[in-house]
């Protein structure tokens, strides 16, 4: 059975280590995921300051999902799949939670700058394409911003 429940600052170097797993899949070598670590890394500082949630089942964390919100805005800053768990529906249940957790927030809109391999998720999601935006990791690099009115 698939529970959220809040993320704990003990797990955090685990979660994290979730979050380059997840990024991997899509095929990226060693010297990709190292560049994205410190903007993969999830902080103490990013339990203060965001919502986050981590997806467990049978005792074991297999999704992880950050949203924060400033004004009337939400930003979808992390959403991260176990790889073996992939395709299970614990990414949408990720997804519910941070548009549920934005729009009680008071945000009418969420914005997620997608690696270029997720994006068609989060169109399936109802997202639309609103742009681009550079890369927090590699310098140079586009990726698509999506946005969803709430």
């Amino acid at each position: 059975m698939l529970r959220l429940r809040p993320a704990r600052a003990d797990e955090l170097p685990a979660v994290t280590e979730l979050c380059l797993r997840s990024k991997a899949v899509w095929g990226y070598d060693a010297a990709f995921i190292a560049a994205c670590r410190t903007e993969l890394t999830v902080t103490p500082d990013d339990l203060r300051g965001s919502c986050c949630v981590v997806a467990e089942q049978a005792g074991e964390a297999v999704g992880f999902a950050q949203v924060s919100v400033a004004g009337d805005t939400a930003v979808l800053d992390k959403l991260f799949i176990e790889p073996a768990c992939l395709r299970s529906g614990i990414g949408r249940r990720l997804w519910v939670w941070a548009v549920e957790t934005a729009g009680r927030l008071g945000a009418c809109r969420l914005l997620i700058d997608a690696d270029p391999d997720a994006a068609d998720f989060y169109r399936r999601m109802g997202a639309r394409l609103a742009g681009t935006a550079p890369s927090g990791s590699i310098p140079g690099r586009r990726l698509p911003r999506l946005a969803l009115d709430l």
